[in-house]
C-alpha cells in the first residue's frame, strides 16, 4: 500500500502565537511521491467532484515526471486561483471524496498537489497571461470575491472588456477579509488578483454598488452584469446582551484582524479589543478562524460554543483538529441564551444551557433541544457570533425586478441568470454562505451564460 504524504505544519505550540501560515507545503520529493500514488483510473471520478472541472488526472500525470510547468498549465486551463484553492477548498468532500484510493489507503492529496504546483510557479514567476482579441462587449462584475474573480477571468479570456467593482479598498472579498493569514496569506491573494487584472480586467475598489451606482443605472452602461457580492451581512441570535461592548460579529472581528491588520496595532491604525476569555458561538470554518485569531491575539482561553456534538461540526475536520491542537476549548452541546454585562455595559460572560440531540430536522441533522435545569455561566470578556451571514441588501437598491428568496438571496435559473435580462448572479449571494470553490464554479457558469447571451 502507498502511504499518503503528510502535510508539514508549524508545531502547534509555536503557531498558536503567530500569524504565519500553518501548513508549510510539500517539497518536490513529497509532491512527486504523492502524485505517484495515483493509479490512473480508466474511468476517473475525481473530476466530477471539482466545481471548476480541473483535469485532475492530467495534471497529476505531469507531476509524476516532475513536469510541474505542464501541471500548472493544465490546472490554469479552468482555474485562475490555484494557490487559493489548493489551500482552502474542502477537497475531502469534493474531488478527493471520489478518489478510489480513499476506500483503503486514503485519497490522493489532490488539493495539496494543486497548492504545490501554484507555489512552484510563484517561485519561478507567474507567466503573464495571453489577452484575447476584444469582442467589443463590456461586462460589469460586482464583487471581487471568489465568484467575481472566476467570472471576470473567464469573461476576459473570452475577449470581453470587464470592469470589476469592489466595495472595500482591497480586492479578494472573503479571501482577503475573512480567511486568516495563517490559512491564506494575503500576498497570495494579491498575486492571484493581479493575474486576473493582467488578463485585462479593470478593477475599481472602494466602489459601493447600490449607492455610487445602481444595477438599473449599470444596465444602461454595460452589455451584461454579474453579481457576486457574497453574503456579508452577519446574523445574530436575537438574545439579550448582544449589544454589549465586547460582542462582535465574526465578520467585523475577522475584517479587523485580516484586512485591516489589527494584530499589528499601532503599526496599522485599526485597534481591536483583545480578550482574555473569548467565546466564539458557532461551529463552522468561520468560527474556527475567529477562535484561532483570538488565541493568536493573546487570549488566555478561547472556547467554541456549539449546540450540537463534535460529529455535527460543519467546519473542515482539518481545521477542527488544528484548533484542538492549538488549545481551543470545545464546549459542545452548549448554547448561549443571554450575554451578561456589568454596569459599564462590558461583557462579563454568557449564560448557557446544555443541549441534547433529538430527532433529525429537515437538514438531516439531529435537532438539539435544551436540557432543563442545565443553566450555567461561562466567563468571557469577548463574545464573537459566527452563526452565518446573509446577502447585504444595499446592493439591491435600484435593482427593479430582481427576484429574491425569503432569506434575501438572489433567485437564479439553472444557468445563473436572474429575473433581470442580462444580469447573472452566483456564489454566496445566491446560495448563502458556502465554499470558495462552489462560488468559483457559480462564477464560471455565469460567465458561460453571459457568453451565450452576448454572442
Amino acid at each position: 500500500m502507498s502511504v499518503r504524504q503528510p502535510m508539514p505544519v508549524q508545531p502547534a505550540d509555536e503557531r498558536a502565537h503567530n500569524f504565519k501560515e500553518v501548513a508549510l507545503g510539500y517539497t518536490q520529493e513529497q509532491a512527486v511521491a504523492e502524485a505517484e500514488r495515483c493509479i490512473e483510473c480508466k474511468k476517473p471520478q475525481c473530476v466530477k467532484g471539482c466545481p471548476v472541472n480541473i483535469d485532475i488526472p492530467a495534471f497529476i500525470k505531469s507531476m509524476k515526471t516532475s513536469d510541474f510547468d505542464g501541471a500548472i498549465d493544465k490546472i490554469k486551463e479552468t482555474n485562475s486561483l490555484p494557490a487559493v484553492c489548493g489551500r482552502v477548498c474542502p477537497q475531502e468532500t469534493q474531488c478527493e471524496m471520489y478518489c478510489i484510493l480513499g476506500k483503503k489507503e486514503g485519497p490522493v492529496a489532490i488539493g495539496r498537489l494543486e497548492r504545490f504546483c501554484a507555489d512552484y510557479e510563484r517561485g519561478k514567476g507567474v507567466k503573464a497571461p495571453h489577452r484575447a482579441t476584444s469582442t467589443g462587449k463590456h461586462i460589469a462584475v460586482v464583487g471581487s470575491g471568489p465568484a467575481g474573480l472566476a467570472a471576470a477571468s473567464d469573461l476576459a479570456k473570452a475577449g470581453h472588456e470587464v470592469t470589476m467593482f469592489e466595495a472595500l479598498h482591497s480586492a479578494g472579498g472573503v479571501l482577503i477579509y475573512g480567511i486568516p493569514e495563517f490559512r491564506l496569506p494575503k500576498d497570495i491573494v494579491a498575486e492571484e488578483v493581479d493575474y486576473i487584472v493582467q488578463l485585462g480586467v479593470e478593477l475599481k475598489s472602494g466602489y459601493v454598488i447600490g449607492k455610487i451606482k445602481t444595477i438599473d443605472e449599470m444596465k444602461n452602461e454595460f452589455d451584461a452584469i454579474f453579481l457576486g457580492t457574497g453574503a456579508g451581512l452577519p446574523n445574530f441570535m436575537g438574545i439579550d446582551g448582544e449589544n454589549l461592548n465586547g460582542v462582535y460579529s465574526a465578520n467585523e472581528f475577522l475584517t479587523r484582524v485580516n484586512l485591516m491588520k489589527a494584530y499589528h496595532f499601532p503599526q496599522y491604525d485599526t485597534p481591536i479589543k483583545k480578550g482574555k476569555n473569548v467565546i466564539v458561538v458557532g461551529g463552522g470554518n468561520v468560527a474556527m478562524d475567529a477562535a484561532r485569531c483570538a488565541l493568536r491575539l493573546g487570549a488566555d482561553e478561547v472556547s467554541i460554543v456549539y449546540r450540537r456534538s463534535d460529529e455535527e461540526l460543519p467546519a473542515r475536520r482539518e481545521e477542527i483538529d488544528h484548533a484542538k491542537e492549538e488549545g481551543i476549548v470545545f464546549r459542545l452541546l452548549t448554547n448561549p441564551v443571554k450575554i451578561l454585562g456589568d454596569e459599564n455595559l462590558m461583557v462579563t460572560g454568557a449564560e448557557c444551557v446544555k443541549m441534547e440531540l433529538g430527532e433529525p430536522d429537515e437538514s438531516g441533522r439531529r435537532r438539539p433541544r435544551v436540557i432543563e435545569g442545565s443553566e450555567h455561566v461561562v466567563d468571557a470578556d469577548i463574545v464573537i457570533m459566527a452563526i452565518g451571514t446573509s446577502p447585504n441588501p444595499l446592493v439591491f437598491e435600484g435593482a427593479a425586478g430582481l427576484n429574491k428568496s425569503k432569506w434575501g438571496t438572489i433567485i437564479v435559473d439553472e444557468a445563473g441568470m436572474t429575473s433581470i435580462d442580462g444580469v447573472c448572479a452566483g456564489g454566496d449571494v445566491v446560495t448563502g454562505a458556502a465554499t470558495v470553490i462552489s462560488a468559483m464554479g457559480a462564477g464560471k457558469l455565469a460567465a458561460h451564460t453571459i457568453n451565450e447571451y452576448l454572442l
